[in-house]
Parts: C-alpha cells; structure tokens; sequence
C-alpha cells in the first residue's frame, strides 16, 4: 500500500496542500523550518490517529484557524490483471470536538479500529530518545511495532493500561482516606494477570523473532565490524500474580504499582557496554536506524504488506557513502514506498546520479508549498 495522493487542510504550517507521489522515493527538500517535517507527521496521522511528535490535535491546528483535515488515497499493487485496488484515509480535528477518523468515507468507531491499516515507520531525530531517555521510550517503541500486527496484542496493552490507572486511583484514595481494601485492590490485580500476562509472552514472542532481523541490518549499517546487542529485561520466571502479591506493600507506600510490564525494559549495548552511556553519536545513531529498519522488516513479515517509510533528516553524521548505500537500499524492491527529507538539494541529486536505476520525485518545500523538482523513473 503507498500513498499516491495527499491533502491538506489548516494542518500545521498548511493552509491547504494537494500533492501527488510517486510508488518508490519521494524526497522533500528545503531549508530548516519549512514544513517538511509537517508534511511527514501528516502522514503518521494517517497511520496512528495521532502525532508524531506526541503532542495533542488542537496545537496542530493552523493558527487562526478552528480545525484541521488530512485525507489520503492508498493504492496497492493489486492484481496487474485488474489494476490497484484503492482506500482512503481521513482524519478532521475541530476545536472542542473529538477528532475523527475514516476508512473509505465511513467513521472509524474506535481508533484502535484504524491502528494497523496503513503500516508505516518513521525514522526520526526523536528517535534517539529510545536509546537515551527512560524505559518508557523503549516500551512504547515495542508495543508500538506490536500493536501495528497484533489486534490481540493491542486490546490486551489497552486493557492492561486501562487497569493499572484504576489501581494506581485506588493506591492513592486509600492513602487519602487512611484505609486498606484487599479485595479491592485484589479486582485490578486480577485484571492485571489477565492481561499482563499475554502482554509479557508476547514480546518474548517478538524478540526471538525481532533479534535476527536487527543483527541482519546492524552488521550491514557497521560492515560487520561491531555487534548491537538487544536484550529484553522482564521477570519471566516469577508469575506476575506473586509479583503484586510480594509488592503491595512497597506499592501502597509508593501510591503507584510498582511491578509489571510496564516497569519492563529493554538493554542496548555495543559489546558488553551500554549504547546510552558509552556509545558514541555515531553508534547511537546506526543503533536506532537498525531498529527501525528491522521494524520495518519485521512488520512486513507479519502483515505481508510493505509500511510506507519516512526517514526524516536521517543522513546527518552519515558519509556520503553510506547516505547512498542507504538510499539504494531502502529504494530496492526489499522496500516499499519512501519519503525523506534533506536541507541540501545538492546532496539528493548527487544521490540519485549515483543510483539512477531508483524511481524517485524530488520535490522543493518552501513557503507552505510543495513543488517537484525533478523526476526519474
């Protein structure tokens, strides 16, 4: 599935926006500021109901403006006997109503209905935050991948978040009130091994088969010369049952739940040493591409359907020669449809006269506005 057109009403630094892309690599290039960016996170609506960059919908209303719209046209390779088969996507944000989502022109009834319909990675600056910050940021990149082919997964990660806030409620209300329920908290706790449980198999699940993959693109990235390990940190051997049990004293001192997965985490490392620690900028940053690129993979494999990827400013601190052994890669038949963004025009014609047998459209950003700049097919 790839995005063959694109429009845009009152989103962010867009007044209005209709443009068209191509099947292979589609670059967007202009100076800092521009709305490339922008142009990427409307698109991951599109995707994840949601922005990129995690803020809430009403900020990315244009300013002066009282809503946004994004609406895409999908086509897939379809049968060549009878020609692509086509969807579309919309998502409209009004202030002080709740945003909306469809499929085909009908309302989606949850997003979580949407999630999973159009796969798409993102390979971003903020994406150093996996390695660098907390073990929230690498959780939510594995439910993130999950949640995109496992519907199951997903409602059990929803389900499991929906009860560990009422326990925490419960946690601090009983501190408040100066009394104790045990049965009370026993309701959430059950409903915690429920889901818990499943969320906990499931990433076990997913990291023998995500490992591979990642060892696959990390020693292409580094030519063989350095070994990215990753390693997911869970108490599998003790059921999550007596975990609660053995924390509900330290949980009713702290007001929070304070074991599960939620508290899990992943290790990266490089060798025996720690990538967020010890890595340099260059290790950090061919550690997060791996992972996206094996994400990338990964999605694939289970979907059987190729994401659109958006590599956003993903060539600094890269050499040229790499930039273009990226580029050739990503615009292989091994991937699908492709947009990128770069402040330096000069840098993508250069690319693309290294590896002319890539379909690619350049287009130039500048003021709210996307003009194409050069073709190759």
């Amino acid at each position: 599935m790839h995005l063959t057109n694109l429009k845009l009403s009152n989103f962010k630094s867009y007044g209005e926006l209709d443009a068209d892309f191509c099947p292979n690599v589609n670059c967007l290039v202009g100076n800092n500021g521009v709305g490339k960016t922008n142009l990427l996170d409307a698109m991951y609506y599109l995707s994840f109901c949601k922005s990129c960059r995690g803020s809430g919908d009403v900020p990315n209303i244009r300013r002066g403006e009282d809503y946004f719209a994004i609406h895409g046209r999908y086509a897939s390779a379809g049968d060549p006997a009878h020609g692509a088969e086509e969807a579309t996507a919309a998502c409209v944000c009004r202030k002080g109503q709740p945003k909306q989502m469809k499929w085909n022109g009908k309302v989606c009834k949850t997003l979580g209905e949407h999630i999973g319909r159009l796969p798409l990675v993102m390979v971003s600056p903020q994406d150093q935050g996996i390695i660098m910050e907390g073990s929230d940021a690498r959780r939510k990149f594995v439910d993130g991948v999950l949640a995109q082919t496992d519907r199951v997964y997903l409602d059990h990660l929803l389900q499991y978040s929906r009860a560990l806030e009422q326990r925490n409620k419960l946690l601090k209300l009983f501190w408040e009130a100066g009394n104790w329920d045990e049965s009370q908290i026993g309701v959430w706790d059950e409903q915690l091994v429920r889901h818990g449980t499943v969320l906990r198999s499931s990433r076990q699940q997913f990291f023998t088969d995500f490992v591979p993959l990642f060892d696959d693109y990390y020693g292409w990235i580094t030519d063989g010369k350095e070994k990215g390990v990753i390693r997911y940190m869970a108490d599998g051997e003790t059921p999550l049952a007596q975990q609660l049990a053995a924390a509900r004293k330290r949980d009713r001192q702290a007001l929070f739940t304070t074991v599960g997965p939620h508290k899990d985490d992943v290790e990266l490392t490089v060798g025996d040493m720690a990538v967020r620690r010890f890595g340099s900028q260059g290790q950090q940053k061919t550690f997060v591409l791996a992972l996206k690129l094996a994400q990338f993979e990964y999605i694939f494999r289970r979907g059987g359907v190729k994401p659109i990827l958006l590599l956003d400013d993903v060539f600094d601190k890269l050499d040229m020669v790499r930039v273009t052994q990226l580029v050739e890669l990503v615009g292989s038949d091994r991937f699908g449809q492709v947009f990128l963004t770069d402040t330096q025009p000069g840098r993508v014609e250069g690319i693309f006269d290294a590896i002319p047998q890539v379909e690619h459209l350049i287009f130039t950003v500048e003021d709210g506005e996307l003009k194409q700049q050069d073709a190759r097919v």
